[in-house]
């Protein structure tokens, strides 16, 4: 779940600043891309595999999720403390800074998932380091995610992947040995260049356009069956293993924008729902490019995103910024 709190402007450490309003939203990878897929396409079924807690927090995540008939909640049992995400939003420049509490994230482990009562032909498991159960060393596969995904494609299913943003250098040990069973991996430039271990942005935050195919295709290489793509807030970056895309982000008004929680979760959503679709990786990147600037028109996190008819009129309407050359 993610407070949101929108600061005047985010504080040096030991200052204050003014908080000028405070909301409260569905967070996380399981809620998020669930209810951005559930509004993409509400005939799609989706089977959510979570735990949440038996609090005030966790009733407030499930009632959420029940708006929507399509989510199945069969696999989200209760236990321990639901995590919690405070977002602070800086509305001098729309920057988002996260404290999280992890709460029972820590307690999914390789047995939470019950492959033989999924019927999903994609599984989409998130986040990478933040999972501290999944996270830990396997003599066979380098992390249990690692054995997980292995399972799943076992199973019968394709897999994605999810890695949370951090300050740290455990990126190159803790990702690749998921990427050697993962089918899609969509991930922004700060993970997708950490894990690769070549930087995406200079000093001055600027993309270095010329890294960006370097890091697809590393990834890639790590064995990443399908597609690698990255987002960034220039545009979105893929590759197929044959050719590299580059789709330049839609050019949306500053007083449109009311919040920018979730844009990543939603544009992965829109990526994998035309992965299930059968789209080319071109189209399915203009997909989650659309969702993802769709939920830039909400506070939160999900309710802003649009249905798969009105996401795909909106990227051939909208102004757009400048393909990047990479």
């Amino acid at each position: 779940m993610d407070e949101i709190k929108r600061v005047a402007s985010y504080p040096d450490k030991s200052q204050l600043t003014t908080i000028q309003s405070i909301s409260r939203s569905v967070g996380g990878a399981v809620s998020n891309c669930s209810i951005s897929l559930a509004r993409i396409d509400p005939e799609l079924q989706i089977e959510a595999v979570a735990f949440i807690g038996n609090d005030e927090k966790g009733h407030f995540l499930k009632e959420r999720l029940e708006q929507y008939p399509n989510i199945n909640l069969e696999q989200v049992r209760t236990a321990g403390d639901t995590p919690f995400t405070d977002v602070i939003q800086d509305d001098q420049d729309r920057s988002r800074t996260f404290f999280t509490y992890r709460g029972n994230s820590a307690l999914f482990d390789e047995h939470s998932i019950d492959f033989q009562k999924l019927n999903s032909k994609l599984l989409h498991i998130a986040y990478i380091l933040l999972l501290e159960s999944l996270d830990q060393e396997d003599e066979e596969f380098g992390t249990k995610m690692a054995k997980v995904l292995k399972q799943a494609q076992e199973h019968g299913m394709k897999t994605s992947i999810d890695i949370v943003s951090e300050n740290s250098n455990r990126y190159e040990q803790m990702v690749p040995p998921s990427l050697k069973y993962t089918n899609y991996c969509i991930v922004n430039e700060l993970e997708a260049g950490k894990s690769a271990g070549i930087s995406l942005r200079n000093e001055s935050g600027e993309l270095i356009a010329g890294n960006v195919k370097k890091v697809l295709v590393k990834l890639k290489n790590y064995g990443v069956k399908d597609w690698v793509v990255i987002h960034t807030p220039e545009g979105g970056f893929g590759y197929n293993g044959e050719f590299v895309y580059s789709i330049p982000s839609l050019l949306i008004e500053r007083s449109q924008i009311k919040g920018t929680v979730g844009a990543g979760d939603a544009y992965l959503s829109g990526v994998l729902y035309g992965a299930l679709k059968g789209m080319d990786l071109s189209d399915a990147m203009k997909l989650g490019t659309a969702a993802a600037a769709s939920s830039l028109f909400e506070e939160d996190s999900t309710s802003g995103v649009r249905n798969y008819e009105e996401l795909m009129s909106m990227y051939k309407e909208f102004p757009k910024r400048e393909v990047l050359k990479i």
